[in-house]
């Protein structure tokens, strides 16, 4: 395709795909269907919708191959098939599975918490705003959570419900923006769809449950081949390297880094191979584009951390766990896809000389170094989070492996055996290869759910924002957000404008308050200072059974110590408590049976697993004046919440 035509396929292409699979997910939503985690009807469901995309795509495949006239009906079909084939496969091996919940894989364990954390707040505001403190500009990407935001508010839908369908949408709609952008760079339909519905399957194997990081992770393959046309001299193909590091750098750092410093690599050696400047003036325009991009999310950030903000306690970096620690080479697995790239590191090592070839290579070669670094890195204290980068490999050398069978079909049987297959004996032979990648694809494609077992059981088990578990068992304590929320409300604070010191991650996934304190520092901002206020809660817990047992001294405690922190203090606090309990015993004998309990996060990296909890107590005494404080039991909760109109901040009348 030309330019024009290119740019045009690449506009049309994901919409179609993103519109093909909301409506998809919208009529799956209309049947009721078991739960996967009690049923296999929707895995069933799930391996009949993907061996149908893949054998239709298949058999439009070959019959394209043959050559000849092809009629426009079946050029049509046969594109129409190609460009949406990636959503329909991204829907049947994971929107199918996940049809009976209303929550993502995963559902809201850990990572999931703060993800959806973040997507609920995008949903309540336009502003790029800090998952959880207030006031203060995201660290965390924000591009793909305020999109989502947006669609939460075309549909109508909470933030936190939002998720799942926004999170197949945008998948669906990157995997197919790869069919326009692989069909300009090998010049086949054929191929480029191959490679799109490889990279899927592979992705959604992988790491579906960051589909922000699949979305990035999906175009480096292609990135490595436009960033080497653009340091041979095309502006077009410049343009393209900008707009991609500087969009991916919005949504996902850590393979931004990596893409972006495995071009600079590039451009370095290009330039000592031609005794030429040019391929670093290409670099540096494209470098200049996408910061400029990169900084339309970043900009609030870094200028609040230029402007003397403090930042501490963020822990981004310390994370190693058993994969970090080996080199990723699935070239050597005894699967479908260890076949697939090892036949990729065989075509790149014999074909390295060709530049979209040698273009992998290199690439692959940066991401092998990558691992490498964060290993040695150990050694100061901190990582580059080396095992994320186990997705990238894996699909530099399946797409290569996809390139490498397109080489065998069109030369290599050729030049092994001229004599040995005629014209007629090689269509032949490029439909049995059609019809066995497209087998192997329908039995990689089916085992996507079976890997995924235990996260779609998350999914169904864990308790959503309505109360409900979508396998029907009984909730856990989650069910209980919802009382909490009208509690706070009904003492007059917005979530908007309130912020909640809590434990319970999860009640901000659901109801977007600000938190005053991370529940971890791994997702934490540094301009929150993670370690600086555990060590105030901890202060205040402990000096709550001594001075600051009088409401007044407790209150007056906390405002200057966030005074001095330039924190904003706690309007609500949501203990693990029994009023009843506090009530009977009295202060004295509450202190034996340790009160109002909140756990704080702590990081003990270099272990494995990187995060201790530790309780702190606080004492009910220090609550105990009803025109400061208003407390409630609900559940296995206490809820005390700053009176509105009573004595508030400073022990100032509000």
């Amino acid at each position: 395709m030309g330019r024009r035509g290119t740019l045009l396929a690449m506009a049309l292409a994901p919409v179609a795909g993103a519109v093909f699979t909301l409506v998809l997910w919208f009529l799956a939503k209309q049947v009721t269907l078991p739960a996967f985690s009690t049923s296999m009807v929707t895995r069933a469901l799930a391996t009949a919708g993907s061996a149908a995309v893949l054998l239709v795509v298949g058999v439009l495949m070959a019959w394209w191959l043959r050559g000849g006239v092809v009629p426009r009906w079946r050029r049509a079909l046969t594109y129409a098939a190609a460009y949406v084939a990636p959503a329909a496969l991204v829907f049947s091996t994971t929107g199918v599975p996940l049809s009976a919940t209303r929550l993502y894989i995963d559902g809201l364990q850990v990572d999931q918490a703060f993800r959806t954390q973040f997507l609920s707040r995008m949903a309540q505001t336009t502003s790029l705003a800090d998952m959880n403190y207030i006031d203060m500009p995201t660290y965390y990407p924000p591009t793909w959570f305020w999109l989502g935001g947006r669609m939460a508010n075309l549909l109508g839908m909470p933030g936190w419900e939002v998720y799942q369908p926004w999170a197949l949408v945008s998948i669906a709609a990157a995997a197919c923006l790869l069919v326009p952008v692989w069909q300009r760079l090998v010049g086949s339909l054929p191929a480029a769809t191959a490679i799109a519905l490889v990279s899927t399957c592979l992705m959604l194997q992988l790491g579906p449950q960051e589909p922000y990081a699949i979305i990035v992770a999906l175009g480096v393959p292609a990135l490595s081949l436009v960033a080497r046309r653009a340091l041979a001299g095309s502006w077009f193909a410049t343009a393209g390297v900008a707009v991609f590091l500087g969009v991916s750098a919005t949504m996902y750092t850590l393979f931004t880094a990596l893409a972006a410093g495995s071009v600079v690599v590039m451009a370095l050696v290009v330039a000592a191979a031609r005794r030429s400047w040019r391929p670093l003036l290409h670099l540096v325009v494209a470098g200049t584009g996408s910061i400029l991009l990169a900084l339309s999310t970043w900009g609030p950030y870094l200028w609040a951390a230029l402007h003397s903000r403090e930042r501490s306690g963020a822990t981004a970096m310390h994370y190693l766990p058993g994969e970090g620690a080996e080199f990723p080479l699935p070239f050597l697995a005894a699967s479908i896809v260890g076949v697939l790239c090892m036949v990729g590191l065989v075509y790149l090592v014999l074909h390295w000389r060709r530049p979209a070839e040698g273009a992998l290579l290199l690439v692959l070669l940066c991401q092998y170094a990558w691992c490498l670094a964060s290993m040695v890195l150990t050694i100061g204290g901190v990582t580059l989070l080396g095992f994320r980068v186990e997705m990238l490999v894996a699909l530099q050398l399946a797409t290569a492996g996809v390139m490498g069978f397109g080489w065998l079909r069109r030369q290599g049987l050729g030049a092994l055996y001229p004599d040995r297959f005629s014209p007629q004996w090689q269509r032949r032979i490029t439909v049995v290869l059609v019809v066995v990648l497209s087998l192997a694809g329908v039995k990689y494609a089916q085992d996507i759910p079976t890997h995924h077992q235990e996260n779609l059981d998350y999914a169904y088990s864990d308790t959503d924002g309505y109360g409900e578990r979508a396998d029907r068992f009984a909730p856990n304590a989650a069910q209980y957000y919802g009382q909490i929320d009208e509690e706070i409300r009904r003492h007059g604070h917005d979530p908007a404008d309130t912020v909640v010191l809590a434990d319970e991650n999860r009640f901000m996934s659901f109801h977007p308050y600000y938190g005053f304190q991370a529940f971890t520092s791994h997702y934490a901002n540094p301009l929150g200072e993670f370690d600086r206020r555990n060590a105030a809660i901890e202060d205040w817990a402990l000096r709550s059974w001594e001075e600051l047992a009088d409401p007044a001294a407790f209150d007056a405690a906390v405002e200057a110590e966030s005074q001095e922190g330039s924190w904003r203090a706690p309007d609500v606090f949501i203990f693990r408590g029994d009023l009843e309990a506090e009530e009977e015993t009295g202060a004295e004998e509450a202190a034996a049976t340790s009160g109002f309990k909140i756990h704080l996060a702590e990081d003990i990296y270099p272990n494995h697993p990187n995060i201790r909890f530790k309780g702190v107590f606080f004492n009910p005494a220090s609550f105990a004046d009803a025109s400061r404080w208003a407390t409630a039991q609900i559940g296995p909760f206490v809820v005390v919440t700053r009176v509105s109109g009573g004595v508030g901040h400073s022990g100032a009348v509000d």
